[in-house]
């Protein structure tokens, strides 16, 4: 174990939970860091249950694009912990490196002294540290969880939030209805402030909206306010300030379609002048691992049946079921195979929700267990939940077993095969497979 993997695993120990959504313990440290929450670079602020990552990589390749310096925070990392801090500078972004984030977490804990604190509010804290003394032009920053009582929401007034598509999730800690979960993630917007919304179900909307129209921030809402359809291999985005004509996305489904729209609507909220070359360069090389992300080279490769084609998704819930299958059905319809699913979940998710919409998509499951997450869900656990929604299932013991369990079969067409259920799971693919994100 390297000393910073050490550190890492000492700040587990801070705080009896690991999650607490509350903000006194992120002020108190901060506080005594010499408040860098103060000294960030204009912030857009993304919450939402499905999507953060995905609008702020396509808002982030968009500003790149224009010559940008963007800082981004995000969470769950895939592989290693550094993934969550990217530093901007001109060209593009860097993962933040061994030595700076050792020297930040070192310092919060000498200054935090073992006061209890959650590990995400502890590094949240390190992480503003680290971008406060590098300079940027934007730090694009994602909500842990919530939004209301979340540790990112210590920050002085932003330059815009986004909400995201919310579904259910995480009802322990955000409620049971679609309203109060969207009342948690609307607890970002802020009085004058621009809050981009994306496209939601009706309940959700309305509790965006009454929230926005309290808080007196002026809501931007997709499908009233911006829009995005895709028309002759064209992606065509609208709003008040008129049309762009743009490619496609490089991520795709339909529902990164939306990601990129909502990307672009905050973007021209808070840089209307942004040349639209950028757009159009962002929308091509955008880059977010394990989200439709094909894989076409590596150990996973290697291993699968001949010919196959291969998806990582890291999605989880049951928004994020329907999307992967929506997106399924349309690769279906330009090429025929028989579709295969990889899927391991944790014991905090509802894994039935998330694979019903497969059902007369998947010809099965195999289930394997989430191997580095302590919540894993058991293997024999995912293949009951598939049986249930009507999908025939094994459980399997890894997924290196799972896929040459399909390797030894005899194939008609060479199977598309779908690894999805958690971004845990995601991330132990990819370590697997030698392509950890860069």
């Amino acid at each position: 174990m390297t000393p910073l993997d050490a550190l890492l695993a000492r700040l587990f120990l801070l705080h009896r939970k690991d999650i607490e959504l509350t903000l006194g313990r992120m002020e108190r440290l901060l506080a005594a860091i010499g408040s860098p929450e103060q000294k960030l670079p204009p912030v857009i602020h993304v919450a939402g249950t499905n999507g953060k990552g995905s609008t702020i990589a396509f808002m982030r390749a968009i500003l790149e694009a224009a010559g940008k310096r963007v800082h981004v925070y995000t969470s769950p990392h895939l592989v290693r912990f550094h993934e969550r801090i990217r530093l901007g500078a001109k060209g593009g972004g860097r993962l933040v490196s061994d030595a700076t984030l050792f020297a930040a977490l070192s310092y919060c804990e000498e200054v935090n002294a073992g006061a209890p604190i959650t590990f995400f509010e502890f590094t949240t804290a390190a992480a503003f540290k680290i971008f406060s003394e590098t300079p940027a032009d934007y730090l694009l920053l994602e909500v842990g969880l919530g939004g209301r009582g979340d540790a990112t929401n210590v920050i002085p007034p932003p330059k815009a939030t986004v909400v995201t598509s919310i579904s259910i999730d995480h009802t322990e800690y955000l409620g049971d209805t679609l309203a109060k979960i969207a009342f948690e993630k609307a607890g970002i917007f802020k009085p004058g402030v621009p809050a981009i919304l994306s496209a939601q179900q009706d309940e959700a909307l309305e509790a965006l909206r009454l929230e926005a129209a309290r808080v007196g921030a002026p809501a931007f809402i997709a499908a009233r306010d911006f829009s995005a359809r895709e028309e002759q291999g064209r992606f065509i985005f609208e709003d008040e300030r008129g049309l762009l004509d743009l490619p496609l996305p490089r991520l795709l489904g339909r529902h990164q379609q939306q990601n990129a729209a909502t990307a672009i609507a905050a973007l021209r909220c808070v840089e209307p002048d942004l040349d639209p070359q950028a757009f159009e360069r962002g929308l091509t090389q955008v880059e977010w691992p394990a989200r439709l992300q094909n894989m076409v080279k590596g150990r996973i490769c290697e291993i699968a049946p001949f010919g196959a084609e291969i998806w990582l998704d890291g999605g989880h819930n049951e928004d994020g079921g329907r999307a992967l299958a929506e997106a399924m059905a349309d690769f279906e319809d330009r090429t025929e195979r028989p579709l295969i699913i990889i899927c391991g979940t944790l014991t905090t998710k509802d894994t039935a929700a998330f694979l019903r919409s497969f059902k007369g998509i998947a010809q099965e499951a195999l289930a394997v267990p989430v191997e580095a997450e302590l919540y894993g869900k058991p293997a024999r656990d995912v293949a009951l939940a598939a049986d249930e929604v009507g999908i025939p299932a094994a459980a399997c013991e890894s997924i290196e077993l799972a896929l040459r369990f399909l390797s030894a079969r005899e194939w008609r067409l060479p199977p598309r095969i779908l690894i999805a259920g958690s971004l845990y799971l995601a991330g132990e693919v990819l370590a697997l497979n030698g392509t950890p994100p860069q």
